[in-house]
This record gives structure tokens, sequence and C-alpha cells, in this order.
């Protein structure tokens, strides 16, 4: 999470990110409200009875440290939960609250998502808690929720209410928010197919201690080919957080420039926010200066030197998908002709294979299989294009959607060999 200087004003920080959690269907017109606690002690908040999907900045409050507000609303009921985080995590200087599907089915079951589903989600949702029921807009709320926060936790589930994130601004709080709403879905859909397999201190800290080391330099004028990848990546990366492909904190998505270069989201950038300019170029050891490539560029790296048809990878963690990277239930792309002549037969990459500087990645994809699921943690995909990696993303996640709700159905009924050896006649897969 970026710990940037930020210079954008309270009032327009809310208003921005309650649009994009809006969006992404992770609140309603009436449910959630957030805050910024500013350098000053003032308190700024989401409105009382304002529509959340149409936010201005006007409608934002600011509370004062004495209680006297600014603003043309008052502020929201849940303030005085807000003002005891406040009070008892100095720390913590950013608050979202909402109601997302998922974190309410835990909430209402009285049960806690295990983050340790894969490392990003445990690394940034930091520790997790419960607080007890009291009725909203209460002082006895406030105080059941302060206490969990003073226990050391930053994302909570709130007992039959939705859940409380707190972060050291409102960026962090929203990728702390985004990535435990997250891990919730992945696991409802996981715990559909079957047993889930959770990520042990070795293998969390295997992730979290990688790194990649490259030298930087200053490359010449950028060509017209590297200016349009720029363009497709900024669009695609964007798109693809929209359609809930990727989240704000992981996935990372490259293009390949020239033989020996390519191009590729840094890291610790919200995905969507990214500019064309934020794509770092890699060119064997080195990487463009002033940047940091994505952790991932090695593995990115191996793909491209292994199989020179590859001109676009992406790895990423779409719900439905990432559901079946944390159990041991086989994806069955045969399930219609779409699903198969784009992917193909979709191979399982074992834990920590992609952390690896020795290219076994690039092993597990080819021409003939060019996605791949990798053990708790999420897909990787591979395209001729920027475009034909996106596509073939999309249709990875819509069939193992189609999978997971076929089996609230009946049994899901594979293509046979024969149908397999027409399509792979007429669409030249031999």
């Amino acid at each position: 999470m970026s710990s940037q200087r930020n210079t954008i004003h309270p009032r327009d920080e809310i208003m921005r990110t309650m649009d994009r959690i809006y969006r992404y269907r992770m609140t309603t017109t009436s449910g959630g409200n957030i805050s910024i606690r500013d350098s000053a002690g003032d308190i700024w908040i989401s409105p009382a009875r304002v529509d959340k999907g149409n936010l201005t900045r006007s409608d934002i409050v600011c509370v004062h440290e004495d209680g006297t507000t600014d603003g043309r609303h008052p502020p929201s009921s849940e303030f005085p939960f807000h003002k005891a985080i406040y009070d008892a995590r100095p720390d913590i200087r950013s608050i979202v609250h909402a109601h997302p599907v998922a974190l309410v089915a835990f909430s209402i079951c009285r049960k806690l998502p295990d983050t340790r589903l894969f490392h990003q989600a445990h690394s940034v949702c930091g520790k997790v808690g419960f607080a007890p029921y009291a009725c909203p807009g209460s002082q006895a709320l406030g105080e059941s929720i302060a206490e969990t926060f003073s226990n050391g936790c930053d994302s909570v589930i709130l007992e039959n209410h939705g859940v409380v994130v707190g972060g050291d601004n409102l960026a962090a709080a929203f990728e702390r928010f985004e990535a435990f709403e997250f891990a919730g879905k992945t696991l409802i859909k996981a715990n559909q197919l079957g047993d889930v397999r959770f990520l042990d201190e070795m293998q969390l800290n295997q992730a979290a201690n990688r790194s990649v080391d490259f030298v930087s330099y200053d490359p010449n004028d950028a060509t017209g080919c590297e200016l349009e990848l720029r363009k497709q990546l900024c669009d695609f990366v964007r798109r693809g957080c929209r359609q809930r492909l990727l989240i704000s904190t992981e996935g990372s998505f490259s293009a390949r420039v020239s033989e020996d270069s390519f191009l590729i989201t840094p890291t610790q950038k919200d995905r969507e926010l990214l500019q064309a300019d934020d794509f770092v170029l890699v060119r064997g050891n080195e990487r463009e200066g002033g940047k940091q490539a994505s952790r991932a560029a090695r593995a990115h790296q191996a793909v491209y030197k292994k199989h020179p048809g590859v001109h676009a990878i992406v790895f990423a963690h779409p719900v439905n998908a990432t559901a079946f990277s944390v159990t041991d239930i086989p994806l069955d792309v045969r399930t219609i002709p779409e699903s198969y002549v784009f992917l193909r037969d979709v191979q399982r990459v074992p834990y920590g294979i992609q952390y690896q500087d020795d290219g076994q990645i690039a092993e597990f994809v080819s021409a003939a299989n060019p996605a791949a699921m990798l053990q708790n943690d999420g897909v990787l995909v591979t395209g001729s294009t920027v475009l034909d990696a996106f596509d073939r993303l999309e249709v990875l996640e819509s069939t193992a959607e189609a999978v997971i709700n076929a089996g609230a159905i009946g049994e899901v009924s594979a293509m046979s060999d024969q149908v397999i050896d027409e399509l792979c006649t007429a669409f030249g897969l031999h």
C-alpha cells in the first residue's frame, strides 16, 4: 500500500472512493460510510441519508474536534463509531464501512474469513477481528468496534451488520476493504467446490519475501509500437478492475515490445488508476529508471523467452477461477465450444513456482495450453495480443463461474472426445 504524500482534498477523496465502491457493487444506495481524519484532527465523513451512488464533493461533512460541523447535511449516523475508532487507534487515519454481500454473509454466520487463502489478502487485510452486535449509531456499537480495533485488528466483521476497515490513509483503507471482500467471495465460491487449501507460514513468507532485482536504465524515445501498447495495457487493466477480473492490489499485465523487452504493470500502485506512463519497460536485466516493475516481472520474462508466439501475459485473481486455485478440484473447460477453443486444457501449477527465478513457470503454458491455474494464487493467461490475453481471461472466469453454478443444478456434462476432435479439426487446433 502506498505511503506517497496525498494532495487530494478529503471531500474529493471520499466522493471518488464511495463512487468506486458503489460501482463495484460493494455497497447500496443507502448503506456504508467513509471518513478521513486530517492532520488538524478534523473528521471528514460521508453524509446521512444521501444517495451513495451520486455523491458530490459538497455533500461531504466536516466534523471538528469540538463537535461542530461544516456541511449542508448531517454527518453519517455511524459517526460515533468512526470517532471511537480514531480515539482508540491514533495510527488509523481513514475508515471504510459498508455491507458488501460476501462479508455480510460471514457476519450473519458469525464467522471470519481466513485470509490465508492467498498471500496478498493475508498481507493487505492485516489482523482480522469480530465485533459483537450493537444497535447501529449507538454508543454501544462504537465501544464494541473500538475495543476490537484496540486489540490490533485492522479488518473487523460486525455481527449481523457488515464490515469496518481502517488504514493510515483512504487509499490503504479501500485496498484493505476490497481485498477482504475478495477473500470472502473466493471462500464462498471455493466452499461450493470442495475442501479449501490455506497457506502455512512458510508459504506466506515465500511470497512476502520475494523481490525483483533489475538495473535501472534510461530507454530511448518510445516507438509508436510502445506507445500503442502502453495505451492498450492501461485500457485493459482498467477494464479488468471494473469487470472484477483484477483488484487494486494484485495482478500483473504485460505486453511484448521487442524480442527482449516488454512493458509491465508497476508494483504497489492501484491498478485501476494506472496511467500509460506508469507501465515499466523491462529489457533483459534492466528496467526503466524511476519505476519499480511488478514482482512478477521475472515470471513474465521467462514465458516470453521460452514462447516467441506469446505477446501478452496476465496474472490475475478473478473470483471464480481463483476458487478453483484454492481447492484440488480441476477446472474442466470442455463445457462449451468457446471455452475449449480459447483455453484448451488448463494446467495446475504447484504453489510458489511463479516466485522462482529458474524459469520453471514457462513450462506450464504453451501455444496448445495458453492458460494455467496457480495454486492459491489465481491464474496465468497468455495471448498473441493484449486483447487476446484479456479475452481468454474473461472466458476462463466465465467458464469457472458457469461450472460452479452448474453444481447447484446437476452434474456437469463435459463435451465428449468426439466433439473435442471435431472442434480441433474445425479450428485447426491439432
